[in-house]
């Protein structure tokens, strides 16, 4: 039986590495104005929720529907923030008072008026499965 204890831990081990890997986010990105450039997903913790996330994607806007793919994620608790770069600068453009120039939206269209989204209320939990997330774009000018 002594012998069979070290195999047995091993096993025990490689099963709750196992559980504990990385998948992929796909984001349904909706509402997205135009084909003019890209769609950028970030991927956040509490910590860095509205700041830059450790996670992150882009592809190429088309009007309507943009699905972007984030790999490589651990389980967690997370929010998702996604933008239209439409003019491809990199940066979500801002006017007068910081309102977004480009389409902007989080993860449970936690898109409250006149103030920042809450962490707690775009939050969703992410396991060891692919999963999916819809966000929808709101364009606040123009």
């Amino acid at each position: 039986m002594l012998r069979l204890l070290p195999a047995l831990l091993l096993v025990m081990a490689e099963g709750t590495a196992a559980q504990a890997s990385p998948a992929e986010i796909t984001v349904t990105v909706s509402g997205v104005r135009s084909d003019a450039g890209r769609v950028h997903v970030d991927i956040c913790t509490q910590a860095t929720f509205l700041k830059p996330c450790p996670w992150s994607a882009e592809a190429p806007a088309r009007k309507g529907t943009v699905n972007v793919v984030v790999r490589g994620v651990p389980p967690g608790r997370y929010a998702v923030q996604a933008y239209h770069d439409a003019n491809g600068n990199g940066d979500l453009d801002q006017g007068i008072f910081g309102i977004p120039k480009e389409g902007l939206g989080f993860s449970n269209d936690a898109m409250p008026r006149l103030k920042k989204p809450k962490f707690a209320v775009a939050a969703f939990d992410h396991g060891t499965m692919p999963q999916r997330i819809p966000v929808m774009l709101h364009y606040f000018l123009g």
